[in-house]
């Protein structure tokens, strides 16, 4: 077998459509962001993630051309409105960096577990130490500026326990027992990935042109809002902080920097993104009452994210990822 000259797998196709797709639309951002961005230190991070990007979708566009697959569509400077007034402040640009960050270091090792061949591999193991530099510098940055929003602190226990009984499961009757560190790390992220959700749809909200998007997004910010207050409390029940919100980084103004389409398909991209680390969540809670709250949050959004559906393809705004073979059709006679 010609190892160097395998052909991708679905997987393989179906990761590099992704990464372009979703890499596209963050790209766009940043580059609003770096048009408005004051502080010198922040405008040289997202120059580093703009310039590290371009050559990542050079190499993306390479594997798909090379395979005979048309590349995406994605997103582009058309979807980008220049010379409007600052809709962010220069910390929410950072915050913002920091957690899509987050999720293109997700994103890339899905991707290279996916992937066999070996150029492939390299490709994304180059991504990954791609996106932990910028995540290195992101923290610094936000530790040196005083908005890096630390987890809650434990005192150790002086010596390992084992649990004893069915108490530990139990959330709403009896005494419930505190929260696991286990718990709360999955609490804590949630969290913080829901509080940009909810602050890029106040600030979506105020630009949107069309009234269908509008009311949408503002439908998701109060689906936010609810389910940060549900996780919030269980954290506040036990004394533990919560991460603080970012909506006074938003400015007044509703000057749209954005294409519709762009505004929305970055919602539903959280969106759906935010479910694998619902998912995590669920399966690390071993109390009922977040058990619970993480079902009905997973529900909740996957009937939000088909409302986001019917509307990015009545715009005919969703791409089409490449399909399996149709073999029902082909056997149809000519």
């Amino acid at each position: 077998m010609d190892r160097e000259n395998l052909k991708l797998t679905s997987a393989e196709i179906g990761t590099l459509w992704g990464e372009y797709v979703n890499g596209t639309a963050v790209d766009i951002i940043n580059k609003y962001m770096l048009s408005i961005i004051e502080d010198e230190e922040i405008r040289t991070l997202f120059e580093d993630a703009i310039s590290t990007f371009a050559k990542q979708k050079k190499q993306i566009t390479n594997f798909i051309e090379n395979e005979g697959f048309p590349v995406p569509v994605g997103f582009t400077d058309s979807d980008l409105n220049k010379g409007t007034k600052r809709l962010f402040s220069d910390i929410l640009c950072l915050h913002y960096l920091h957690v899509m960050t987050l999720h293109g270091l997700l994103g890339h090792m899905t991707s290279l577990s996916t992937s066999v061949r070996k150029d492939l591999r390299y490709f994304y193991d180059s991504c990954d130490n791609d996106g932990k530099r910028l995540y290195h510098q992101t923290v610094e940055l936000l530790l040196e500026k005083g908005h890096f929003q630390r987890d809650p602190y434990f005192y150790p226990e002086a010596t390992p326990e084992f649990i004893s009984g069915q108490q530990f499961l139990d959330g709403y009757f009896g005494d419930k027992r505190p929260l696991a560190a286990t718990e709360i790390i999955s609490l804590s992220f949630n969290l913080k990935k829901k509080i940009l959700e909810k602050t890029l749809s106040i600030a979506f909200s105020q630009v949107a042109q069309s009234k269908e998007v509008r009311k949408f997004l503002e439908s998701s910010q109060k689906n936010s809002d609810n389910q940060i207050q549900a996780l919030s409390n269980i954290l506040k029940k036990d004394n533990l902080p919560v991460p603080m919100s970012w909506e006074s980084e938003i400015t007044t103004s509703q000057d749209s920097p954005f294409s519709d389409k762009l505004m929305l398909y970055h919602i539903g991209f959280l969106m759906q993104t935010a479910q694998a680390y619902h998912g995590t969540g669920l399966a690390s809670a071993m109390r009922t009452d977040l058990v619970v709250t993480y079902e009905k949050i997973i529900l909740k959004n996957l009937m939000v994210t088909k409302e986001w559906f019917n509307i990015m393809t009545q715009y005919k705004w969703l791409e089409e990822p490449p399909l399996a073979p149709n073999r029902k059709n082909l056997a149809k006679d000519k």
